[in-house]
């Protein structure tokens, strides 16, 4: 029988601000392929369709008891971790990277799947696991396990960026479960140490990128032609910005990837810093809602789902962000609902679909 206070309880907030940042985010691909050649589907109208299958499958996810997750976690650990070393023996292999593994209708990228499968992972493994006087290096040696399998494979891609989110994610929900100070003490020491070592196992485009971060005037036009033309965008919109489809450098094409990693290279160029401000805004209302979702959850196991979910927005848009003004080498990480990409944003509005499961199920124990 349904539950008609599910639909009391329905967290239309976070719904209406999700599709509005996804509603400028398409309005901005239209802008930033205004000037391509006519195509048969263009790039906004796809992004309108994913952004359809998504708001179903969010809707899908909201009509089942979280709580069952619970116990199907490790099956679907497991289980994306055989993708994963399928992926490595006989996935599709495009523009150097081998990510993907062809179903015939689709193609299965099983490193983004791995972003959701963390989370409701972790959330079990801590949910079940509750520690008042904090986590040491010992008790840690589990969500290690669960996060450097993976982690590790999907470097084999290779997908630097994905493994740094899969690995970001499940070290922010460590820490909100709790971590004595003197144990994260050591582990900020190791994660320095293995940072240094790490230089040696990254490939020679991996590297390039880092010394790009570093000095990309040092090639101008080569390696460090995408984080430059960016910073001329963003820097050129000023206070108030040069006005929607008025971007120099996006309707000029001297930006790349506009409509993908530095889709926000081109809103900023275009509605400036105050059109920023307001974008960034949303996403931090975003952030912010989704934490008082975790703290308002029934139990152990939607709290820290919750928080994976958030911590996967989180580090997804401080990284691009961070990527596209500069402040970090670019790794290829989507911007959120922003970023041209039908897995993103299907992975995306699981995370959402998530969120609005554990705060329509708040009352209930």
């Amino acid at each position: 029988m349904f539950d008609r206070r599910l639909l009391t309880h329905f967290d239309w907030v976070l719904l209406l601000s999700i599709c509005l940042v996804a509603g400028i985010g398409i309005l901005n691909l239209y802008s930033a392929t205004s000037s391509w050649p006519p195509a048969h589907t263009p790039i906004y109208m796809k992004q309108i369709y994913w952004l359809g299958m998504g708001l179903v499958i969010a809707a899908v996810v909201c009509s089942f008891d979280y709580r069952h997750l619970e116990y199907l976690g490790f099956i679907f650990y497991w289980i994306n971790v055989a993708l994963l070393v399928g992926v490595l023996l006989f996935g599709k292999t495009s523009m150097g990277a081998t990510r993907w593994i062809n179903l015939g209708l689709f193609n299965l990228q099983p490193s983004e799947v791995m972003k959701i499968v963390i989370i409701i992972t972790l959330a079990r493994y801590f949910g079940e696991r509750g520690n008042l006087r904090g986590y040491t290096l010992k008790n840690l040696g589990g969500p290690f396990l669960l996060l450097g399998l993976p982690a590790i494979l999907i470097m084999k891609q290779p997908d630097l960026g994905t493994a740094m989110m899969v690995l970001f994610i499940g070290a922010t929900v460590s820490l909100f479960a709790g971590i004595r100070r003197s144990t994260l003490a050591v582990l900020t020491a190791l994660s320095v140490a293995a940072a240094g070592g790490g230089w040696f196992l990254l490939k020679g485009y991996q590297k390039q990128r880092i010394m790009t971060f570093l000095n990309p005037e040092s090639d101008p036009l080569g390696s460090g032609y995408h984080i430059i033309q960016s910073k001329i965008a963003v820097g050129s919109g000023g206070f108030w910005g040069s006005g929607f489809m008025q971007g120099t450098q996006s309707q000029l094409s001297f930006l790349p990837e506009r409509h993908t990693d530095f889709a926000f290279s081109v809103f900023a160029e275009e509605w400036g810093f105050s059109g920023s401000l307001v974008l960034l805004g949303l996403y931090l209302f975003i952030v912010i809602w989704g934490i008082y979702i975790a703290r308002r959850a029934s139990d152990q196991f939607g709290m820290f789902l919750a928080l994976g979910v958030v911590a996967m927005l989180f580090w997804h848009i401080v990284v691009n962000l961070g990527m596209v003004i500069g402040l970090l080498p670019v790794v290829g990480v989507p911007l959120p609902l922003f970023s041209y990409g039908g897995t993103s944003m299907i992975t995306t509005m699981i995370g959402t679909g998530l969120l609005l499961n554990i705060s329509m199920r708040r009352f209930m124990f």
